[in-house]
């Protein structure tokens, strides 16, 4: 395949069974600055060939953590270990086998498209001919073959987050780390940028990301960790997650201010969860159809009534909260 980047090590199932090398191993990982505490006594292990992402709002301690693993921050307590090293003591090894795609998209943008790749090749002493042989694989990868000689400040925001992708991709890292990978795109942008990371993940390259999109946690994580207030909250996989802590589906009941009082006590007892805001009922529970049939057996007089799938955002507000964090 044309767009095929060429990872140093590829993992499928069939390759190791249950059993994969654990290429990210944290315990008890700690950070702090000036005395504030960014990340607090989180343990979490990443398998190799896995798309692993930490989910939570802005200060929840991910881009800490992530800083930790790409071994340019260090470790205040407990212990890390990326790629079987110690970043305290081999962090250039370590960033050697890394690509790292930043929330920034720090391109050079008085230079090509190419050219950025180039010279990124470069600082990781690539010979000449070796990055020059990686530069069109990358530019197909990332669907912006025919916009190589073009210089930067013309690409769309779409186009420079692929091409800061394949930018992390020019050293044939064994893993790659993905802070907020679309913030900022269009939805349009955002699908294509998901489209070449699964591309990523079926050639075997293991991936950490940090997102606050649920979607995109759903979409992409075979696991995750939800961060709040520097902690990890939940880990497991989309599904678990949402069966754990939302259940399977979800009934929302808009009601009139004047009709809020007599519609909650009709409520009262229905699903197996309920969360009231100051607009509707959120009423969690296993079959939409049976909840809906309590909701009119009780004759509320509701203003409007909305089946829908239980998501991943359910999960994220139950354990983060709906407050805003700045």
């Amino acid at each position: 395949m044309g767009s095929e980047v060429r990872p140093v090590s590829a993992w499928s199932p069939a390759d190791a069974g249950d059993e994969r090398e654990s290429l990210v191993v944290a315990r008890g990982l700690t950070k702090r600055f000036d005395g504030f505490t960014a990340v607090n006594g989180i343990a979490f292990d990443v398998s190799a060939g896995e798309v692993f992402g930490f989910l939570g709002p802005n200060g929840a301690g991910k881009t800490s953590t992530m800083r930790m693993v790409a071994a340019v921050s260090p470790v205040t307590e407990g212990s890390l270990r990326v790629l079987d090293r110690d970043p305290a003591s081999d962090g250039a090894g370590i960033r050697a086998q890394l690509g790292v795609v930043p929330q920034e998209n720090n391109l050079d943008e008085e230079l090509s498209v190419a050219d950025n790749l180039y010279v990124y090749g470069r600082y990781f002493g690539m010979r000449r001919s070796q990055v020059r042989d990686r530069i069109p694989d990358l530019l197909e990868f990332a669907q912006l073959t025919d916009r190589g000689d073009d210089k930067v400040t013309v690409l769309s925001g779409g186009m420079k987050r692929r091409l800061v992708i394949a930018r992390a991709l020019i050293n044939t890292p064994s893993m790659v780390l993905l802070d907020e990978p679309t913030t900022g795109l269009d939805p349009q942008a955002r699908h294509l940028v998901w489209d070449r990371l699964r591309e990523l993940t079926r050639q075997g390259v293991t991936l950490l990301l940090t997102t606050h999109y649920m979607d995109e946690a759903e979409q992409l994580c075979d696991r995750l960790v939800v961060m709040s207030d520097g902690g990890i909250v939940a880990e497991g996989s989309p599904r678990q997650l949402i069966a754990e802590y939302a259940g399977r589906e979800v009934l929302e009941v808009r009601f009139l201010p004047g009709d809020r009082d007599a519609v909650l006590t009709g409520l009262d007892g229905v699903g197996s969860r309920q969360e009231v805001l100051s607009d509707r009922a959120i009423i969690y529970g296993e079959d939409a159809e049976q909840l809906t049939t309590a909701v009119s057996r009780r004759g509320v007089e509701a203003a409007s009534v909305l089946v829908r799938r239980a998501s991943l955002e359910d999960v994220f507000l139950r354990l983060t909260g709906r407050g805003l964090i700045e």
